[in-house]
């Protein structure tokens, strides 16, 4: 568990310290040519600057130091400045800032088999110090093996989109923000034990694998053109609807059966045709 310490500030052990130094340097010159006490009291000084010193430490902000006394925990300084503490202690620096994670772009199956490439972006930072230092090995290696499983594991739970399955809730290419959340609670919940913060992940890119990537340009493009037809013959359908009800509410003509066919027809060749129609004169009549 964290513990959070407060060192004392280190100030007034920097000038025991010089002043420890400057008093060695005053006896080692005196004592050449007076006594071996004053060498050996400067000796002494030097020794203690030394160990004074070395419990001397500089924290950066946002940074932090974990201490150990002899394998066993004491605590966390997350205090930026300049401290003193005990000289037994050993320390391991412990950056408290966000990081970016690239994550190289994977090739993985999707829920529905289909082999799709994709990549994350991730925005982390340590939060807990304790776990960071001892709960796994190297932390920053933890987070990226993790995330690559995390990542392996979203793709393999939704399809990529819905043309496969209709009744999908969330595809990986609509799901948008849902998406993201989901990704960033897996995150959480794999990385936690290292002490990590999730603070963003975001699907940076998402795509079909080479080999089926033009199989699947033309299906989502044949979709496209089935749903544009049904939406321009839906249109038409009702435009020849109302031109007939027209027709027949302002008595402008009447028309059987017959030549009612014969004018949908025309209607739907017009509207839906992919090109403009070409007018023909019609000297007779229909029957003959």
């Amino acid at each position: 568990m964290e513990k959070t310490l407060k060192p004392m500030s280190g100030y007034l052990t920097l000038v025991i310290c010089l002043a420890l130094f400057v008093a060695a340097v005053y006896f080692f010159v005196s004592g050449v040519d007076q006594s071996i006490v004053y060498v050996a009291i400067a000796m002494l000084c030097f020794l203690l600057s030394c160990f004074f010193l070395k419990g001397l430490m500089i924290i950066q902000p946002n940074h932090s130091r974990v201490l150990n006394f002899f394998g066993k925990y004491v605590g966390s300084v997350k205090e930026n400045g300049l401290f003193f503490i005990n000289p037994l202690y050993s320390s391991q620096k412990i950056s408290l800032r966000s990081e970016n994670l690239q994550g190289q772009t994977l090739k993985v199956n999707d829920k529905m088999g289909n082999p799709i490439e994709i990549a994350v972006v991730i925005v982390w930072k340590v939060g807990d110090t304790y776990k960071a230092a001892f709960d796994v090995e190297r932390y920053s290696d933890f987070v990226k093996m993790q995330s690559e499983a995390a990542v392996r594991h979203l793709a393999m739970s939704f399809p990529y989109d819905n043309l496969e399955d209709d009744h999908a809730p969330i595809t990986l290419r609509e799901g948008g923000d849902k998406i993201n959340s989901i990704l960033e609670q897996e995150l959480t919940d794999r990385l936690s034990k290292a002490g990590i913060v999730i603070q963003e992940a975001r699907i940076s890119h998402l795509a079909y694998a080479s080999e089926i990537a033009g199989a699947m340009l033309q299906r989502q493009q044949a979709t496209a053109i089935v749903a544009a037809r049904t939406k321009i013959v839906e249109g038409a359908v009702g435009m020849v609807d109302l031109a007939l009800k027209k027709l027949s509410e302002d008595n402008i003509v009447e028309l059987d059966d017959e030549r009612k066919a014969a004018m949908v027809s025309n209607l739907m060749v017009v509207l839906c045709g992919e090109k403009a129609a070409t007018p023909i004169l019609n000297a007779g009549t229909l029957y003959n």
